[in-house]
Formats: structure tokens, sequence, C-alpha cells
């Protein structure tokens, strides 16, 4: 099976490239983030009469979230247990949903930006993955996949230059110490044994030509649990896909798990 995620920055707007991308690669399973419109508002017809099942939570053109399978999907489950919601009155966000491909759970996850360390919305950022990682500890014994736009760089080669973040989020500390604990509680990174060459970035900000100066942030990730990790028998960014007219700013990340 041929699992990928992709923040896509508007399915609407890139509806063509995610075809020709699930074709190009033999995608099975993609999760995608950023899909910015309700269900009904998604162009499925050609996704649809390629074989594909859609799952998606969407509510306006702010987040989302939804996965594309032809391996069956069922199960369809918005949101985890706990999921804190933001603004006034509190409301929860289009920002996960999880569904059974074949033998595999899949949640797609668009992880809260954190704007700024000193702003509420950091403060969200983290508790968001502190009740993430509750609901995801009894998923560990299960072929589970946790993937997505993260929203934090974990290392400091997962980014073009620290000095450049020192004042921002994705990098600090507590950001960090969340995404390690999903790894210290027994989820596995799938891709990074397979992509750890340096410069190996999933995001590249449109800003003064970041990408074609490769000065990116590796923030798309695949965690799996134990016995999805024992599957893992190689994985790809897809830097071509950040290329050209009508872009995403974000590259899809491939993984492939053995049957």
């Amino acid at each position: 099976m041929r699992i990928a995620t992709w923040n896509v920055n508007s399915l609407r707007s890139r509806i063509g490239r995610v075809e020709a991308f699930l074709q190009r690669h033999g995608i099975d399973v993609l999760a995608v983030q950023e899909t910015k419109a309700r269900e009904d508002q998604l162009p499925l017809m050609g996704l649809q009469a390629a074989g594909y099942d859609i799952a998606a939570a969407g509510i306006n053109q702010w987040n989302g979230v939804a996965v594309i399978s032809r391996v069956g999907l069922e199960d369809v489950t918005i949101g985890f247990d706990g999921m804190p919601g933001w603004g006034e009155p509190l409301a929860a966000e289009a920002r996960a949903i999880g569904v059974s491909c074949g033998d595999v759970r899949i949640w797609s996850l668009y992880v809260p930006n954190g704007r700024k360390p000193d702003d509420p919305h950091y403060v969200y950022k983290l508790d968001w993955l502190a009740r993430l990682r509750e609901a995801a500890e009894p998923w560990l014994g299960e072929p589970t996949a946790l993937v997505g736009d993260w929203n934090i760089a974990p290392r400091d080669e997962d980014v073009f230059d620290m000095a450049a973040f020192a004042k921002d989020t994705h990098v600090t500390p507590p950001e960090r110490a969340a995404f390690q604990a999903f790894l210290d509680d027994g989820y596995a990174d799938l891709a990074r044994p397979f992509t750890s060459e340096p410069g190996t970035y999933t995001y590249w900000d449109y800003y003064r030509q970041r990408f074609e100066r490769n000065r990116g942030m590796r923030i798309d990730f695949l965690l799996g649990s134990p016995a999805l990790a024992e599957r893992v028998t190689g994985a790809f960014v897809d830097r071509d896909e950040r290329a050209g007219q009508g872009a995403s700013d974000h590259a899809p990340v491939v993984v492939d798990l053995a049957e």
C-alpha cells in the first residue's frame, strides 16, 4: 500500500494537481490538509471516476481535512475525543478526520499553526497536541498512521536556518517536546529513515523565492504505530510538486507499506 500526506492549500484550486499526483505515483491513500471548503463544495467527480472514495471535513474557507482512498474507506470519524475548540464561543475546527483504509487506520491532521509564542493560538496548539496524544495512545496497538501538517520542525536540520525562526513558532522547545512525546509513546517517523539527506524539506514559503533557494522547513510527517512502522519499505518527498505555476507551498510525502 502506498500512502501519502499533502497540505494542498485549497483542494478546489489544485484538484488537477491532486488527480495527476495520484495517478503518477499510484497512490492508494492520500491524506489532505487545508482543503479550505465544505465537502459539498469540493470537485470530486474526477477522483470518483478514477475509483477513489473521499471522506472530508470542512466548515468554511479555512482549515479542512480529507482522506482519498482507492482501497476502501470505512468508519469515518470527524475529530478525536477531547479535541479542543477555538474562537468565541469555542467551536471545533475541521482539523482531524480518521478513516479505516484496508487494515490501516489513517488520521489526516492539520495541527494549529500557533502564530506567535505569545499568541493565544500557541496555547491552543499545545493543548490540541496534548489532547491528540491522549486520544492516540490507545491506538498504538493497531496499524495506525497519524499523518499531516504538524506545523512543527522537530529538529534543527528541519529548517534552513534556525536563526531565522528564533522568535517564531514551529521550533520552540514546548512544540518540539509535544512532537517528541508521540515518538516516546511508540509512534515512529515513517519517512525520515528514507529522506534524511540534508536540505530535505516539505514546506517552502512563497516569499522571496524560498523554494528556488531551498529555504524550507520539514513540517509534514507520517507517524506510525509499531505494527505499521515494521511494514515500511520506502519513502520520498515529491519535491517536484512544489514547483511550477499554481503549486501548493507544501510538497507531498509518500510512504510505501508491505501488505
